[in-house]
């Protein structure tokens, strides 16, 4: 009865030591786990140094749904200093606090008109944002273009003058082309590298770049003068975009102010006649009449904007 007590007590013992053993070592391999993910991830890495990271198991979680990953992918293509949890969470709270702001000073009709609105704002930065870094991008590649000329006329390899451009150019082109040579640097081949570069990256300049570097590395052509006469082109591409830009700026302003001028004449009449916008919106009619003016409205910017848009 004894040694059978005492083989019990053993077994329970044994049996807690390796179940610690077993939480210790995959609490180890799940942060090995999600460290490797975060290195080899597009998205900006998650530092242990440096400012606080939020919302940190929102952030994984999401990360691991294919939803998630789109935003990740959209995220490190505009370079912001953010998680995808921190985004979603703060989109979120700026939704639900218009709601709160419009349904309160407006009708609580306008609350769910708030928080769409504060969501398509927060996609809409993105997508400013990531236009914003590929017209820097782009205005870079002449530099670019001219760095790897100059490295492949002095007899060194592709990869070679790749790193020397991330090395010695400044963001947006440094950190993309620091990406691309981490990943020759791990085994892939220049095609691929470029390649993704150019899907995180899309433009027409790019595609052209790209293409050369490409088939001059698998021709074995002569690199240093498509790289010249490419550089030249780009010089005169930047001005004309420039100049396309400018000629365009008025356009660009009116599609922004023309739904500016309806929500502000919106407000002016509840400020002139207060309680008018809460009781519009009190039946049927009042509030199809609403959505169908912030609708035209909508369409105007849409189709302002596409007039307005000229590829170069």
């Amino acid at each position: 009865m004894d040694h059978l007590a005492l083989l019990t007590v053993g077994a329970t013992l044994l049996c807690g030591v390796l179940a610690v053993a077993g939480v210790r070592t995959y609490a180890t391999g799940r942060d090995r786990h999600q460290a490797l993910v975060d290195r080899l991830s597009d998205a900006p890495p998650l530092p242990t140094a440096g400012r606080t990271r939020y919302f940190a198991r929102t952030d994984r979680w999401l990360r691991a749904t294919p939803a998630g990953r789109r935003l990740e992918l959209r995220i490190a293509s505009t370079g912001l200093d953010v998680t995808v949890g921190e985004f979603a969470m703060g989109t979120a709270g700026a939704a639900a606090g218009l709601w709160l702001v419009a349904a309160t000073a407006l009708a609580p009709f306008f609350g769910p008109l708030a928080g769409l609105v504060a969501v398509w704002a927060a996609h809409s930065l993105l997508a400013w944002q990531r236009r914003k870094r590929i017209e820097r991008f782009i205005n870079q590649l002449p530099e670019l273009s001219r760095i790897l000329a100059n490295a492949t006329q002095a007899g060194l390899a592709l990869r070679t003058a790749l790193g020397m451009a991330a090395e010695e150019m400044e963001a947006p082109a440094g950190e993309e082309l620091a990406k691309v040579a981490d990943q020759l640097a791990v085994g892939h081949s220049i095609d691929e590298a470029l390649g993704e570069l150019g899907r995180r990256l899309p433009s027409r300049e790019l595609v052209v770049l790209v293409t050369t570097l490409v088939l001059s590395h698998r021709a074995g052509g002569t690199v240093v003068s498509s790289l010249r006469n490419l550089t030249s082109t780009l010089e005169e591409r930047k001005e004309t975009r420039r100049e396309v830009r400018t000629q365009l700026s008025q356009v660009t302003v009116t599609a922004y102010v023309v739904p500016a001028m309806g929500v502000g004449t919106l407000l002016l009449m509840d400020r002139i006649a207060p309680g008018s916008i809460e009781r519009m919106t009190a039946g049927w009619p009042g509030r199809l009449a609403v959505v169908a003016a912030f609708g035209m409205y909508a369409l105007g910017f849409f189709l302002i904007r596409r007039m307005s848009k000229i590829d170069v």
